[in-house]
């Protein structure tokens, strides 16, 4: 049995060897008064979920989800592996970008064209659900009709969408070359510690290369740019939810996807991570609070820093050591 605390408090000491196996004994009936407040913390609700012994070599401390101003702290035992590589989504985890950044691109962009379309907050929420930009402005006029601007063949109006989509992303690269869209926070906590360790670190996603890139060199600086890896936009011939991004990710680094973990911020990257045999964990964004994250290994608001940090690249390892079964 693994020896997991779960406290509200700062935790004590580690015990002494004889004080912890008179632990042992007892931790089946501390585990199940806890199980439900650590099943929501970490894992959001998740009925019938067990634990599997696993064998364990140090204990860190990691505070999670803020609930009524307070921390849950989950004691837990960590072992030292590490992740082979560190893949992160872009828009909603490095970068909370969706709504003050590329919805705003996409209107200024149709405002330009004089299409009569604009996109407002919820109707962009219910669009994300759509990997691709390009796939999300074709499906929009599929359904609600094309604007009488636009061209009447199917090859013409695969052109109008990239040129529309060309000029939404100079629009969003500026607005990141600005700076105006801070890092989410913990990020590059995060990155740095993965690197520092000598863990791979790519940025996998369904936007446009080029401003993937813009927001690793501009808001991550260029030291990190360089070493990390870029995979995005029509690089993989299906988008998210489909596993390809990944699968591609894993191949290009040359590692296995059971030693990736991922960090997603929607369901529809989450079941693209899980397709492709990674572990996942979600840090929720503006848009996505509410999806379904059943699947996901752990589910936090965010990476955090000191003293607010929520996770760190020692968790992350513990997550390729941790089975939960049903």
């Amino acid at each position: 049995m693994a020896s997991t605390v779960i406290s509200s408090s700062s935790p004590s000491p580690s015990p002494s060897s004889k004080a912890l196996l008179s632990h042992r004994k007892a931790s089946t009936t501390a585990l199940q008064s806890h199980e439900r407040a650590f099943s929501s913390s970490l894992f959001g609700t998740r009925p019938g979920i067990t634990r599997r012994s696993i064998t364990t070599t140090t204990t860190a401390t990691r505070p999670v989800i803020r609930r009524g101003g307070k921390h849950s702290v989950v004691r837990c035992s960590v072992s030292s592996a590490l992740p082979s590589a560190l893949l992160f989504d872009c828009d909603g985890v490095l970068v909370d970008t969706e709504k003050d950044g590329h919805r705003i691109s996409f209107n200024d962009t149709f405002a330009e064209r004089e299409l009569g379309v604009t996109w407002d907050v919820d109707l962009y929420g219910e669009l994300l659900k759509i990997g691709g930009g390009k796939e999300r402005m074709t499906a929009y006029f599929n359904k609600i009709g094309w604007p009488e601007k636009a061209p009447k063949s199917d090859e013409e109006r695969k052109e109008f969408i990239a040129a529309l989509h060309k000029r939404k992303t100079e629009l969003f690269m500026a607005l990141i070359e600005k700076q105006l869209l801070p890092l989410r926070p913990g990020v590059a906590k995060l990155i740095d510690q993965a690197l520092g360790k000598g863990v791979k670190v790519a940025v996998c996603s369904t936007s446009n290369e080029k401003a993937v890139s813009a927001i690793v060199s501009c808001l991550l600086g260029p030291e990190r740019a360089e070493q990390i890896k870029i995979f995005a936009g029509d690089v993989v011939p299906r988008k998210k939810p489909d596993p390809a991004i990944y699968t591609l990710a894993a191949s290009t680094l040359g590692v296995e996807p059971s030693r990736c973990v991922v960090v997603e911020d929607s369901a529809i990257g989450l079941a693209a991570a899980k397709a492709a045999g990674m572990k996942c964990i979600v840090t929720k964004s503006g848009y996505t609070a509410d999806e379904d994250f059943l699947n996901a290994d752990a589910v936090f608001d965010c990476v955090g820093d000191p003293p607010e940090e929520r996770f760190d690249l020692a968790f992350c390892g513990s997550l390729l050591e941790k089975q939960y079964v049903s």
